[in-house]
């Protein structure tokens, strides 16, 4: 009887888990139905309420709009902003999994003293807000504001993805790399020839992360950027938008036109990060 009973409970079960889910999947995904279906609406019609969602008068005026207001030498050009994020997320998400990558590997397999130190202060590393040392980064980079190369530098090793690639790596049994060695193989060839081919969802998950953090960075290029051949496509929308008159369809347009790549990206990665977190999971 109890058998019996269980088994008719756990379809119910799953049943009720999915529909919660949905339920939460579709609030969370409101946001972006309302920015998706308001950029291809009229200006007066986008801030109209629960009407907002209804699709009426929908065209991509607003995206020609954008796309032409942003097309002269004297307001800057739409896809030279976009190159410019997507060089700088390029340049910050490949050099931190190399360099992130790395660092976690010599924390979590290699035997040396004062490695539990060096993590811990990793870990404390994770609690220092960027906003607590953005203005002493100020004065030290100041000489170098309106480049490229300090757009990136400041970002590219992070405490967090070390944890991520650490947590990761503590999941590989020694024998693997202890077979590795009886070959002949030494740290470098065990690591790129081994390691990276394993942690393929570990490198997805960093990757997406990084990428979201990098695309979205605000606070940084306020303070560093003030040229406008050198901006980013966030700083640029915040300076799109302060516009006045603002033109709600077309700042809703400009908000698509960031979210793309990110939605791209994660599309990408989505298989390998979504067994980054399972793994993590596992491992908690």
């Amino acid at each position: 009887m109890s058998t019996h009973t269980g088994l008719t409970r756990t379809p119910l079960r799953r049943f009720l888990d999915y529909a919660v889910l949905s339920v939460l999947a579709f609030i969370f995904a409101l946001p972006v139905i309302y920015l998706f279906m308001g950029s291809l609406k009229p200006s007066d019609e986008v801030l109209n309420g629960l009407s907002g969602f209804l699709p009426t008068h929908l065209s991509f005026d607003n995206y020609t709009a954008v796309l032409d207001s942003l097309d002269s030498d004297s307001t800057g050009y739409f896809w030279r902003f976009m190159g410019i994020s997507l060089l700088l997320a390029f340049v910050v998400v490949t050099g931190g999994l190399f360099v992130n990558s790395m660092a976690a590997y010599g924390l979590s397999r290699l035997k040396w003293r004062g490695r539990n130190a060096v993590f811990a202060l990793v870990l404390l590393l994770m609690l220092v807000p960027f906003e607590s040392v953005a203005v002493p980064l100020f004065y030290m980079f100041n000489g170098r504001r309106n480049t490229l190369f300090i757009q990136a530098i400041p970002f590219i090793a992070n405490a967090f993805s070390v944890y991520q690639f650490h947590t990761f790596f503590r999941t590989i049994p020694p024998s693997i790399e202890e077979a590795a060695r009886l070959d002949g193989a030494g740290p470098w060839r065990t690591f790129f020839a081994i390691i990276v081919p394993m942690s393929k969802p570990a490198f997805a998950s960093v990757a997406i992360l990084t990428f979201l953090t990098q695309w979205g960075s605000f606070l940084w290029p306020v303070l560093m950027v003030s040229d406008p051949s050198v901006r980013p496509l966030p700083l640029e929308m915040s300076v799109f938008q302060a516009q006045l008159p603002p033109d709600w369809g077309q700042i809703l347009a400009f908000g698509v036109l960031l979210v793309l790549p990110v939605l791209i990206v994660f599309a990408f990665f989505q298989r390998w990060f979504v067994q980054g977190v399972a793994s993590s999971a596992v491992k908690g």
